[in-house]
């Protein structure tokens, strides 16, 4: 019977015959610690990517073991441990990577959480807006501000590349519809999608300047594609709800399928599209699945609070 030996955190299989002849399965053994616990898969390039994991919280006991045994293509995680200043280090990203997955470094780059360790400078050079309501800890920020850039942005993805990130995700563009207009009254929501653009388009150009070939991955708002310089800046987009509301609630909006063509869009424009619905019904797990096989795109189908690892999608 032909079994299949796995070192912790590596996906390189080798064969053995169980259980003998003697010689056979030591030099299976022999060939295990010789060679399948230094050597490591390949992380995958972008064309070959067909799923991915997103975890932000709850690692458990801080480690990053649970991924790396993981099935998935690419996993997108949090630059910390805790959200904070516990960041992962190099040696852990390489071990997650060595597992045959490329890794996003997720940040904010439209919203200050008060947990993260630049919340208070943040506040304190006048960047933070109103509140988020669905996420009491959150405040819009003035994204387009230059202190912005130097107080939070520039750190972060300065941490993601000395980590050995593929690249970073990039979430709340959507922050150009959210923020309270009164407290901005010099803009619009058109000014305020430009500058989005803008800032986009920096964190390229500065991340690819210091590593060439650093993946750049907004989440949602993928109508920004209208506007000159966003689909050459970046490499993929991460896109929620394309199938589910929160949670389990069919995406039956017009602004749903006007989400869809334009992640479409950018699919045919040569974006890798990671596409996350939050849905716990298996009807509904089975029904965003087969749409992503549908459209071509790398899906995961998991819960909102992103606190656990679940398996991809046909498994």
């Amino acid at each position: 019977m032909i079994k299949q030996l796995l070192c912790p955190g590596h996906s390189s299989r080798i064969s053995r015959i169980s259980p003998k002849p003697f010689p056979i399965l030591f030099l299976a053994l022999f060939v295990l610690t010789a060679t399948g616990c230094t050597e490591s898969d390949p992380p995958p390039e972008k064309e070959s990517i067909d799923s991915f994991v997103y975890q932000l919280t709850n690692y458990p006991d801080g480690r990053l073991d649970e991924l790396i045994t993981a099935p998935h293509d690419l996993a997108v995680i949090d630059l910390a441990r805790d959200g904070g200043t516990d960041y992962f280090t190099v040696e852990e990203i390489k071990a997650l990577r060595n597992s045959g997955k490329r890794v996003l470094a997720y940040f904010s780059m439209g919203t200050i959480e008060t947990y993260r360790p630049e919340y208070d400078t943040v506040s304190e050079a006048g960047l933070e807006l109103n509140n988020w309501g669905d996420w009491p800890d959150e405040y819009f920020v003035r994204y387009w501000e230059p202190e912005w850039w130097e107080l939070a942005v520039k750190g972060r993805v300065d941490q993601a590349i000395a980590a050995g990130f593929d690249g970073v995700y990039l979430d709340v563009p959507n922050a150009y519809e959210e923020i309270d207009l009164s407290l901005v009254p010099e803009e619009d929501r058109e000014s305020l999608a430009r500058k989005m653009v803008d800032q986009v388009v920096r964190i390229s150009e500065y991340a690819k300047a210091k590593s060439p070939g650093f993946w750049i991955f907004p989440q949602n708002s993928p109508e920004l594609r209208h506007y000159k310089g966003y689909t050459e800046a970046i490499d993929g987009l991460g896109i929620e709800d394309l199938f589910f509301l929160d949670t389990d609630i069919p995406c039956n909006e017009d602004w749903c399928a006007e989400n869809l063509a334009n992640t479409r869009a950018l699919q045919q424009a040569g974006k890798l599209i990671l596409a996350v619905d939050y849905a716990g019904k298996p009807g509904n797990i089975s029904y965003a699945c087969d749409r992503y096989v549908e459209f071509g795109f790398a899906g995961y189908v998991t819960v909102v609070e992103l606190n656990r690892v679940l398996p991809p999608c046909g498994e």
